[in-house]
């Protein structure tokens, strides 16, 4: 287990200062037991929260297109932890409030959305986001993305699944990236060599072409229907 001051800065490697401090989220808003030890924390409803170092891979994958102004979506949400570090890294409050992005979190369980909405309002600054319509939490099918807010400069997927969905392809912008689950073993196009779950960094070019690579192995809960009752 890290210390709060520690771990932050462990997990979100950068040089750039400024960027390390937004990065800063108290995880104790959002992980109900253990907030800073480097493994994933059960939410309820059959979800986590991502272990820390999952989170800094995320952002550093996705840095590059996470710039004030850019429009962000975060499929399966959960905690709506990362979807604050998220926000943070899109807005600046040195300059126009217009000029600032926004990330939609999208969560097909309605329990956890409201979950979401009531960690953020734990702190000032996730107040704020809210209420600026910074961030929005969304309950809606994953997979199929967010049409509404399209097209995306970044797209996170928090869930292993089972392909690697057209529609949020569709969604981003271009250029843009997305980090994603993906379960190789259900999706004969993406499997390559051994199954089980890898993440996949998929990008959109400036012409609209698309170029994935796998890159390492992880293990997720699946991006799934909601749990039946």
């Amino acid at each position: 287990m890290w210390a709060r001051e520690h771990w932050l800065h462990v997990y979100f490697p950068t040089q750039d200062v400024s960027l390390t401090s937004r990065c800063k989220v108290d995880r104790a808003h959002y992980a109900p037991s253990r907030p800073y030890s480097d493994s994933p924390q059960p939410i309820g409803h059959g979800a986590t929260i991502s272990a820390p170092h999952m989170h800094g891979h995320a952002c550093e994958y996705l840095i590059d297109f996470l710039r004030p102004g850019s429009r962000v979506l975060d499929i399966g949400s959960g905690s709506g932890y990362l979807t604050h570090v998220l926000a943070n890294l899109v807005t600046d409050p040195s300059i126009p409030d217009d000029l600032n992005g926004h990330v939609i979190g999208v969560d097909h369980i309605p329990e956890l959305v409201d979950l979401a909405d009531k960690n953020m309002h734990k702190s000032d600054q996730g107040r704020k986001l809210l209420d600026t319509g910074k961030v929005k939490f969304i309950t809606a099918d994953g997979r199929l993305g967010w049409q509404e807010g399209a097209p995306y400069d970044a797209i996170h997927v928090g869930a292993a699944a089972e392909k690697l969905h057209p529609a949020l392809i569709a969604q981003l912008h271009a250029p843009g990236r997305m980090f994603i689950p993906v379960d190789t073993v259900c999706d004969g196009s993406a499997r390559g060599f051994g199954g089980g779950q890898y993440i996949w960094v998929v990008d959109k070019r400036v012409d609209g072409s698309v170029h994935k690579e796998k890159v390492f192995q992880v293990s997720y809960v699946p991006l799934t229907d909601p749990p039946k009752k």
